[in-house]
C-alpha cells in the first residue's frame, strides 16, 4: 500500500511507486577453488512480487564447513520458497522471520542427513512500498547509499563484530583482523536461528549493496557511496566491485548485488535500454 505524502499545497497524495533496477555478479577469485556464495533475485521466478514484496538474498557458505555451497543453496532457494508460499499468512518482517528459521531448518536436516558439518550465511532485502526490510545473520554485509552518504544496515555476528560493538575495537582494525571470518552466528549448525530482523525507509535515488566479506573485506565502507556515483547502472556497478575486489587481493568468493532506487520508471527505462545497449557492444 503507498503511504500518502503532503504536497506543496498541503493536500495528500499517494506517493510513487518504487522503481528497483538490480543486477548481481560473483566470482570465485584466486584463491578459493569452488564459489560457495549463492545470489537470488526477485524476479528470477513467479513470485507474487507485487502483493508480497521483493526479495532479493545473498548466503555464503562456510568455507572451513563440507558442502558449504549446498548449505548456502539450500538456505536461499528454502527462504524464496517458504516466503512467496500462500500457505502462510501476513507479509513483511514476520514473514520474513519465518521464512529465515525454515531455512535454518532446512540447512539443519540437510546436514543431520549428510552426516557433515554444513553451515552458511543469509543476508536478505525485502522491499515493500518504500519500505525495506533487512534479513540477516552471518557476516555479509547490507549497506544503504544516499545523497554521498554511505550506512552499513548489518551487523557482523562474528567475536571481531562484537568487540566493535562493545567499543574493545576500532571499525578501522576488522578487515586485517586474523578472526574477520570466524563466525559465531549462522545458519544450519543449531536448530533454532538467530537473525536479526530490522527495517529503513527508501527515498528515491537510494542505492543497496548487498555483499559477501569477499568484497568488503578490501574494499572500505565509504568508498561505496563515491562508486554508486556518476550514473553508473547496477550492472556496471557490480561488476566493478568484484573487479576492484579482485585487484586489490581478495582471499575469498566475492559477491555483489546491487539495486538502484526511483521513482521515475521513464527514467528506468532509459538507463535499461543503456545497459543492453552496452551489452550488445561488448558481445561484438
Amino acid at each position: 500500500m503507498q503511504r500518502p505524502s503532503l504536497c506543496a499545497c498541503g493536500e495528500l497524495r499517494p506517493m510513487k511507486p518504487l522503481v528497483l533496477d538490480g543486477s548481481a555478479a560473483t566470482c570465485c577469485g584466486d584463491v578459493r577453488t569452488v564459489n560457495q556464495d549463492v545470489l537470488r533475485l526477485c524476479g528470477c521466478g513467479r513470485e507474487p512480487a507485487e502483493r508480497l514484496g521483493r526479495l532479493y538474498a545473498l548466503a555464503d557458505g562456510m568455507g572451513g564447513y563440507e558442502d558449504g555451497e549446498i548449505a548456502a543453496r539450500i538456505a536461499v532457494d528454502s527462504l524464496f520458497q517458504t516466503y512467496y508460499d500462500d500457505s502462510f499468512m501476513g507479509a513483511g518482517s514476520g514473514r520474513l522471520r519465518q521464512a529465515f528459521e525454515c531455512a535454518n531448518l532446512a540447512v539443519y536436516q540437510a546436514r543431520e542427513a549428510r552426516g557433515m558439518r554444513m553451515g552458511t550465511t543469509l543476508t536478505a532485502l525485502l522491499v515493500i512500498g518504500h519500505k525495506l526490510t533487512i534479513g540477516h545473520i552471518g557476516d555479509c554485509r547490507a549497506y544503504l547509499v544516499r545523497g554521498g552518504s554511505v550506512r552499513c544496515l548489518t551487523n557482523d555476528h562474528t567475536p571481531v563484530g562484537e568487540m566493535v560493538r562493545y567499543g574493545v575495537l576500532t571499525p578501522d582494525k576488522v578487515r586485517g583482523h586474523v578472526q574477520r571470518s570466524l563466525l559465531n552466528r549462522c545458519l544450519g549448525l543449531e536448530l533454532f536461528a538467530r537473525p536479526d530482523i530490522s527495517q529503513a525507509d527508501l527515498h528515491d535515488a537510494d542505492w543497496l549493496v548487498l555483499c559477501s566479506d569477499g568484497v568488503w573485506s578490501v574494499i572500505e565502507d565509504d568508498e561505496f557511496a563515491g562508486l554508486c556515483s556518476g550514473g553508473i547502472a547496477p550492472a556496471e556497478l557490480s561488476e566493478h566491485l568484484i573487479a576492484c575486489a579482485g585487484e586489490r587481493g581478495s582471499d575469498d568468493n566475492m559477491s555483489v548485488l546491487a539495486l538502484r532506487v526511483s521513482d521515475d520508471a521513464d527514467k528506468h527505462a532509459h538507463d535499461f535500454t543503456r545497459t543492453m545497449s552496452l551489452a550488445r557492444l561488448f558481445r561484438r
